[in-house]
């Protein structure tokens, strides 16, 4: 008898048997029909976060430009404490500076402001006490800015008060922060000092 060849034997592997015996095995037809509508689901996440995502996007700036807003009304309260008391000690009439280069005093650190120097009213009124103190308001009956600002640094022991007025254009609609208080969706920032100049 001739020798036969002998073939090397494979090793059972139980692993792999099931894997290849049990793929549609096990499974009952509500699993397999589950699967399926999972797989038809998948776009339903992306769906709905469309539908959210425009008040959530909103919502997310509104609290963005809200926080701006205020930082920079605080910022405008600084730059005008700053430049009021040169007006009280007598440099800004000592100086002669002008309107336009007192608002660049108020304008010098304001990095949220947009065009500062040329959009800052400035409305700075001498009077002799401070029970003769009148001042106008800075919006006409339209809700817009007034055109009626003054500038009078005053002399020594005059009582001044300086209003300085920016006008902060929105970018969220009003409904959702509430920030606007005049005409055409914009906030008005304000900053004012009250005092009495030195005998400079």
């Amino acid at each position: 008898m001739g020798s036969r060849s002998m073939k090397p034997r494979r090793k059972f592997s139980f692993s792999r048997a099931c894997a290849q015996t049990g793929r549609g095995a096990g499974r009952s037809p509500f699993s397999r029909l589950a699967q399926r509508l999972a797989r038809k689901s998948d776009g339903a996440a992306a769906v709905e976060f469309a539908i959210i995502a425009a008040p959530f996007f909103a919502l997310l700036f509104a609290i963005f430009e809200t926080t701006i807003v205020f930082f920079s009304g605080q910022a405008l309260e600084t730059g005008v404490a700053n430049a009021a008391r040169m007006i009280r000690t007598g440099q800004v009439q000592a100086q002669g500076l002008t309107e336009q280069q007192f608002r660049d005093l108020v304008c010098a650190n304001q990095p949220t402001m947009a065009n500062c120097s040329s959009r800052l009213r400035v409305d700075v009124r001498t009077f002799p006490n401070f029970g003769a103190v009148n001042l106008p308001p800075p919006l006409d009956a339209e809700g817009n800015l007034a055109n009626n600002f003054v500038y009078q640094p005053g002399a020594a022991s005059d009582v001044v008060i300086v209003r300085v007025f920016y006008d902060w254009d929105l970018l969220i609609p009003d409904p959702i922060t509430g920030l606007s208080n005049m005409n055409g969706s914009k906030r008005l920032i304000a900053a004012g000092a009250a005092f009495r100049n030195e005998p400079f």
